[in-house]
């Protein structure tokens, strides 16, 4: 299993793990991924405008470790370790989510 992170800009947005470098190339290619960063947020913007520069690297050791350490506490009992696990390195929410105010 090989550990990589995407780069958004430069800055290092999230870690995942992999089969092997191809199988995280069509993950990080796959269209409803990049999707997702548009729709989910950091610090009240998108995490990806659409525009800007996306890359993909090897992960760091420490990036590495922040995707097993979120692995162990994964609750979901059907995941496996062939499933890929994307932890962002960045404070995430989704813009789709309720904001806190009940309109009942």
């Amino acid at each position: 299993m090989d550990y990589f992170t995407i780069e958004i800009s430069g800055k290092p947005i999230a870690s995942f793990r992999s089969e092997n470098a191809e199988d995280a190339r069509h993950f990080f290619e796959a269209e409803d991924f990049r999707e997702d960063l548009t729709v989910l947020q950091t610090e009240g913007k998108p995490v990806w405008d659409g525009a800007a520069a996306i890359t993909l690297r090897k992960a760091t050791p420490d990036e590495a470790s922040e995707v097993e350490h979120a692995y162990e506490f994964d609750d979901d009992p059907s995941r496996t370790i062939e499933d890929e696990f994307v932890v962002f390195l960045i404070p995430i929410s989704d813009a789709d989510e309720d904001d806190g105010n009940d309109d009942a």
